[in-house]
């Protein structure tokens, strides 16, 4: 009985296509196919844009990072500010900052970094996203405030 109905499936005409013009057997062309958009340019990378408080003088105070970690800032001297931060689960560190044109420049294992005011985009970091009053120190590294 099967064998039945696959012979009479076979034997039924074959349904109607949409080719409007052949170019041999292998060539066959759809005109009714819509074309395909080129994708969309990849996004950038974020740029931190400035936040309420981007003048150095104006970071004092605490900022949250995600897991724990925080940054404070105390102004001591005009363009001089002690920090203390916990900026990764094993590292807690102070130091003194300076008043830079971007932040506040501190000193951390050797290298120079800086405190730059930013969004919580810039910072790479899920948690903060969306947060808009942040300082980033590198990708991956952020404290915000509210």
């Amino acid at each position: 009985m099967s064998c039945l109905a696959l012979i009479a499936a076979c034997s039924r005409p074959a349904p109607e296509t949409n080719v409007t013009d052949v170019a041999g057997s292998a060539g066959a062309v759809d005109r009714n196919v819509a074309e395909v958009a080129p994708s969309p340019e990849p996004s950038p990378v974020p740029v931190p844009s400035p936040s309420p408080s981007a003048t150095p003088a104006n970071l004092a105070g605490r900022w949250i990072g995600v897991e724990g970690m925080y940054l404070v800032v105390k102004p001591t001297a005009p363009d001089t500010y002690a920090l203390e931060m916990q900026y990764d689960l094993d590292h807690k560190m102070t130091a003194t900052g300076r008043a830079a044109d971007d932040g506040i420049a501190f000193e951390r294992d050797g290298k120079t970094l800086t405190l730059k005011p930013s969004d919580g985009a810039a910072t790479g970091l899920k948690y903060l996203d969306g947060k808009r009053d942040c300082l980033t120190v590198a990708p991956g590294e952020g404290y915000c405030r509210g």
